[in-house]
């Protein structure tokens, strides 16, 4: 009998799955000029208000879990199709919302259906490419994510003075339903349901095959680790900034603009060359740079040398590194099972955020009177995720 599924998936088009990626970063925070006038619409607190943010980001870390091995036993398409539908759900809900509870329950709905896109899209890369053809497009894709957030708040703010804060989710509701037009007509299955069984005991079995394998574990927590040295960054410098050394926030912003650019650098530069140099190297060089960068931190910061100048110069090199070294470290992890791509691609992704976010949290806990707590968080980080990259090369021997 003839085979009903052709075995040479149809590649889409590589903008398609930028655009499916970058469509939660870019919901994440293109509203956060409008909180404070949401505040006064709702008459609530800003803490409340917060929760827009802090539910989101749950969400999203929380539902990677299931659009992977979903997408392993369904297929690629069916399944980032109904998460971009929930999506779409959520964008209209928050922009229908009546009340501030409302609106946190629509950026939940959103969370969940936006994560889809970013899990399938790594794994319909991993289907059609081998790993070292798949991390530069993986680079690809990570720069129109990082691309995403940088430009958000600015598109959000001006939407917000214009119109209103619910332009932003008018804008966000027409590029999801474009996006989902997209998918339908040219995102083509790449998966045929060779995968494991999706019923929650199968899942968590399948979690534990890929966690019982240290080339995963080095590869997915050199990525967690690698972009845990951003989220320390965040998580602390806006207090280093405003509070101890006295500078506006719009100085804060000004500088922050090299560090997703310098990211970006890195992703791009690591889609040209990471087939030609080879995806482990890529990855010990981009880790070497983030550590040497965040050392410089360290040492500016023990000198008494610690200027914006310095602070976010030493950051944006790091981003450079980090732009390398992700891309190739997603790629290896998701690559380990083919059998489990979509689970390793969800897994990987959760334990970046939980990690990055547990990270984060710590340096908030830490800071009091001097920016110690973040450069060496910074630092930590940066010298794990070359310790996980150095098992991972390991367990690949």
């Amino acid at each position: 009998m003839p085979d009903p599924h052709p075995r040479t998936p149809r590649r889409p088009p590589l903008a398609l799955l930028i655009a499916v990626s970058a469509t939660g970063p870019l919901s994440l925070n293109i509203f956060v000029p409008s909180m404070p006038g949401i505040q006064r619409v709702f008459h609530t607190d800003y803490t409340t208000v917060q929760l827009t943010l802090t539910l989101y980001l749950i969400g999203f870390a929380v539902a990677q879990l299931l659009y992977g091995p979903l997408s392993d036993r369904f297929g690629r398409r069916p399944v980032l199709l109904a998460g971009q539908g929930v999506y779409l759900a959520g964008s209209l809900l928050c922009l229908m919302a009546p009340g501030i509870g409302a609106l946190i329950a629509g950026r939940v709905v959103q969370a969940v259906g936006a994560c889809a896109g970013m899990v399938v899209a790594r794994a319909i890369i991993q289907d059609i490419y081998k790993r070292e053809k798949a991390a530069p497009m993986l680079a690809y894709v990570h720069s129109g994510m990082a691309a995403a957030p940088m430009i958000g708040p600015s598109i959000g703010g001006l939407l917000e003075v214009w119109f209103g804060w619910q332009a932003s989710f008018v804008l966000i509701a027409a590029i999801g339903a474009g996006v989902l037009a997209a998918s339908v007509f040219y995102l083509h299955e790449t998966h045929w349901g060779e995968g494991q069984a999706a019923g929650i005991t199968d899942m968590v079995v399948g979690f534990g095959h890929l966690l019982r394998r240290p080339v995963f574990c080095g590869h997915a927590f050199q990525v967690a680790f690698t972009s845990s040295v951003f989220f320390a960054f965040v998580g602390g410098v806006p207090y280093v900034m405003v509070d101890l050394m006295g500078r506006p926030p719009s100085e804060f912003g000004f500088y922050f603009i090299a560090v997703p650019a310098m990211f970006m650098t890195g992703s791009f530069f690591a889609g040209r060359v990471s087939a030609r140099v080879g995806s482990d190297r890529m990855v010990a060089i981009g880790t070497l740079i983030a550590l040497t960068a965040t050392g410089a931190e360290v040492a500016w910061n023990h000198w008494d040398l610690l200027t914006p100048v310095t602070l976010f110069g030493s950051m944006a090199v790091a981003a450079l590194g980090a732009g390398m070294a992700q891309p190739n470290g997603m790629a290896g992890a998701v690559g380990v099972d083919p059998r489990r791509a979509g689970a390793a691609s969800g897994l990987s992704g959760f334990l970046q955020m939980t990690v990055s976010a547990g990270v984060a949290t710590v340096v908030g806990a830490l800071l009091a009177d001097s920016a110690t707590p973040v450069v060496v968080v910074m630092f930590t980080s940066a010298a794990l995720a070359l310790m996980f990259h150095l098992v991972a090369v390991r367990a690949h021997d």
